[in-house]
């Protein structure tokens, strides 16, 4: 194996010790599991919002976040980053406890360079989606392009690291992609694309999967190895679509969540059949929708006491620039919270949401 340049032998002493604090302080993020984290050298992410960790702050588009009160829960002070969050989000939570920085950092904020992208490094985009409708909605960054962005990353990766060392981050790399919900709620039910008159949802479904598929591959033939992919949430239960259920009786708006199952037994059975045909790619299926509907059925387990509502102003339909440091009603303490706004979860959720991704990646990935 090549060894590695001296930028990142020099980043390995504070990866080491993060490593060992972390599996002495924090048995309740990994459970009681012993061993030290894999040999994972970077977290390198594609999607959406919910892994988006600031990259729409760099291109036109008016789905943003980089203002309060978005991050004011972040350590070290309020920082709003362009998470759609109070905090960090999964992708973090997973990078500090395989021993690596604990955020990842977008690849469009010019505040970073290729050696902090050499340990993790994201592509997403809030807004994005499978079908390259779906980013043009908002004017947001497809999927296709964060394809793009990685390739260029590769070049960038081999000029900083060299070529061996290049190839090793890439391959042994842990990546997660979460994707799919702005297909449907931003595009198909929002008939703006016109997706609803080409597909019925069910088709739409199937194009979507099959566009699943080409991504995988692509990503698989440049070099990923090992892949968390989730699945849909129940997005019927987002504050948003309650909200815009109530004069049909309120509650979560059942459709929605068929449509999420149906798409999910789909993906899945696409991703069973994609590891068969490609031995060397490994993909862990999320199941996002059973984590948090775990949470919204017993919120209890984790200290939670809203699941209906955002933290942020009167978290009914605030998100982006309406959740805003203007409202006087945004909660105090987002710890008792599942949602921060009326789409996105709070820090605590995707802290519980990453230890379940992490808990895969050891029965699956490492």
């Amino acid at each position: 194996m090549a060894s590695p340049p001296p930028g990142h032998r020099r980043a390995c002493a504070p990866r080491q010790a993060a490593a060992l604090l972390l599996a002495l302080s924090c048995s309740c993020f990994r459970g009681a599991r012993a061993a030290p984290p894999p040999d994972v050298p970077a977290v390198i992410v594609f999607g959406d919002s919910t892994v988006d960790t600031g990259n729409n702050n760099a291109i036109g588009t008016v789905l943003k976040s980089n203002f309060a009160p978005y991050g004011r829960d972040m350590a070290g002070g309020p920082r709003p980053t362009g998470r759609f969050c109070n905090g960090r989000l999964p992708t973090d939570f997973i990078s500090e406890a395989l021993g690596l920085p604990p955020l990842v950092p977008a690849y469009l904020d010019p505040a970073y360079g290729i050696q902090d992208f050499a340990t993790g490094v994201c592509f997403a985009s809030a807004g994005t989606g499978l079908d390259n409708k779906t980013a043009g909605v908002l004017s947001v960054i497809p999927l296709w392009k964060e394809v793009g962005y990685f390739k260029e990353y590769q070049r960038r990766l081999r000029r900083h690291a060299g070529r061996a060392w290049a190839r090793r981050i890439v391959s042994d790399a842990l990546y997660v992609v979460s994707i799919g919900t702005n297909d449907f709620l931003e595009n198909y039910f929002l008939l703006v694309t016109g997706r609803f008159a080409e597909f019925t949802a069910a088709e739409f479904a199937d194009f979507l999967v099959a566009e699943a598929e080409l991504f995988l591959a692509e990503i698989h033939r440049l070099g990923a190895r090992r892949v968390t992919f989730t699945g849909l949430s129940p997005m019927g239960c987002l504050p948003l679509e309650r909200t815009l259920n109530a004069l049909r009786g309120g509650g979560c708006v059942e459709e929605y969540n068929q449509v999420a199952r149906d798409y999910n037994a789909k993906l899945l059975a696409m991703l069973r059949r994609l590891a068969a045909s490609r031995p060397a790619l490994k993909v862990a299926y999320i199941n996002v929708y059973q984590n948090m509907l775990d949470l919204i059925t017993n919120p209890a387990t984790l200290g939670l006491e809203n699941v209906e509502e955002g933290c942020c102003a009167t978290g009914k339909v605030e998100m982006s620039y309406l959740c805003n440091d203007k409202s006087p009603l945004t909660c105090e303490d987002a710890g008792k919270y599942f949602f921060w706004d009326s789409f996105h979860p709070t820090e605590k959720v995707n802290q519980f949401f990453a230890k379940k991704t992490l808990d895969l990646c050891y029965e699956q990935l490492f």
